[in-house]
């Protein structure tokens, strides 16, 4: 198929194509990927920290599961102004500002002695760190048309499988640096796990391109292609009547894409921060093995997620994908919650995690074909900033119910409620794609 993108010269779109999204992906993937695999780190690596620190500092798993949630709310809250100023001063400034920022307060962490200081360091940490994923996805709405934006958030969100197969690794031995310098394991785990995020950070604020028109490395047919493909994809999305910031908060499509993410997400992330409680209880393994089985968890999460983003690039079908890998997550979670045997509860535990990580790269992708391009700045943070209030609820209750009953059979069974409630929105959100939207535009 040829079609001309300048007066001069006829080109081969899918070569222009295939060459401007190789280049843009090897010159950005890299960096965002080891961001991400950062941020996921720190945000969950107190699951790791809960077995010791829980302990010495006798905290319940009510004042655990708030304050593991408490991240979540402080990452809502300051989701919308953190992506505003992104705007403002460029993504790559802002995303460089989050990650040495959140890297220092995760360092700081160590120093958590009391259950209010735990909540303030927690709630710190997601204000420090919100902002970063919606963030991503507006510098990728830049970049990345329609048609290569699944493969390029897969493989970003890949990092989020891998930080658990990097933790895995190394958490159990940093738990055995207890009495090293006269530290427990779980501050040297806090502060060795924190460092990494200010290096990149560095290295992003240096090296991140900002937009297809700023760089050297792409030729002038490729920016063109570019611009032009993601031109055309706005239109067909259609303009905003507004895309301000309560203009996104009373858009039904944004609401309802963010009752999707809320549901999953307080399945998906309770699980993460309890992930080696769980298991220590379920399959009477050690922290060390623990480790080992949240790492190959991690890497069946990220090979799946590799091939489903390919998969829905070509297919397209995303948000129909998203609700059968939702339903598998839920079966996991009932069986989970049943815990009939070790093994059994080890294969449950691999059957969740191999598909959770891609239902948020599938409905992340489509964003997209819901919002125009002017409305993905302030949209996606205000979708993400609700989804966040998920992942901050369901901690908090699953303590109590830990608290409560002594087990996590009702913990486990309410997270595959979440996600059925999920997966039914998911076909929700795919009927009005498929409509057109035609009962939101004609409100």
């Amino acid at each position: 198929m040829m079609r001309p993108i300048d007066k001069d010269l006829a080109i081969d779109t899918d070569r222009v194509a295939e060459t401007a999204m190789r280049k843009a992906l090897w010159r950005i993937l890299p960096l965002i990927l080891l961001s991400y695999l950062c941020a996921n780190m720190d945000r969950v690596n107190v699951g790791f920290a809960a077995v010791q620190m829980n302990v010495d500092l006798a905290f319940s798993a009510t004042i655990y599961g708030l304050g593991a949630g408490l991240f979540f709310l402080g990452y809502a809250l300051f989701e919308i102004p953190s992506n505003l100023m992104a705007v403002r001063y460029g993504s790559r400034v802002w995303l460089a500002r989050i990650m040495i920022s959140w890297g220092l307060i995760s360092m700081a962490m160590m120093f958590v002695r009391t259950p209010g200081q735990f909540y303030a360091m927690r709630f710190l940490l997601g204000v420090a760190e919100a902002g970063f994923y919606p963030g991503v996805i507006y510098y990728f709405g830049s970049w990345f048309p329609a048609s290569h934006r699944g493969r390029a958030i897969s493989r970003f969100y890949v990092a989020a499988p891998l930080s658990s197969t990097v933790m895995g690794a190394l958490s159990g031995s940093l738990l055995g640096l207890s009495g090293v310098g006269g530290l427990r394991g779980w501050q040297w785990l806090f502060l060795i796990e924190g460092i990494p995020s200010v290096i990149v950070g560095l290295l992003v604020w240096r090296f991140l391109p900002d937009r297809p028109a700023t760089v050297a490395w792409l030729e002038p047919q490729e920016r063109a292609w570019i611009e032009d493909t993601l031109q055309r994809e706005a239109d067909a999305v259609g303009e905003p009547l507004r895309h301000d910031v309560l203009a996104c908060l009373t858009n039904p499509k944004v609401l309802l894409l963010a009752a999707v993410g809320f549901c999953y997400l307080a399945a998906n992330n309770t699980l993460a921060l309890s992930a080696p409680l769980i298991l220590l209880a379920l399959t009477g393994l050690d922290t060390v093995h623990v480790g080992y089985v949240v790492g190959i968890g991690g890497l069946i999460g990220a090979i799946v997620m590799l091939a489903a983003g390919n998969y829905g690039d070509r297919k397209g079908d995303r948000y129909l994908n998203a609700f059968w890998f939702l339903i598998v997550t839920a079966g996991a979670s009932f069986v989970l919650s049943a815990a009939p045997t070790p093994m059994i509860s080890l294969l449950a535990y691999f059957v969740f995690v191999a598909p959770c990580y891609a239902v948020a790269m599938f409905t992340t992708a489509g964003w997209g074909q819901v919002l125009h391009t002017r409305e993905l700045a302030v949209g996606s943070a205000a979708i993400n900033g609700l989804c966040q209030l998920g992942a901050f609820v369901m901690p908090f209750a699953w303590g109590a119910m830990r608290d409560a009953t002594g087990t996590f059979t009702a913990g486990l069974f309410a997270l595959g409620l979440c996600s059925l409630a999920s997966a039914g929105l998911c076909l929700r959100v795919r009927s009005g794609i498929n409509g057109r939207w035609k009962t939101a535009a004609a409100a």
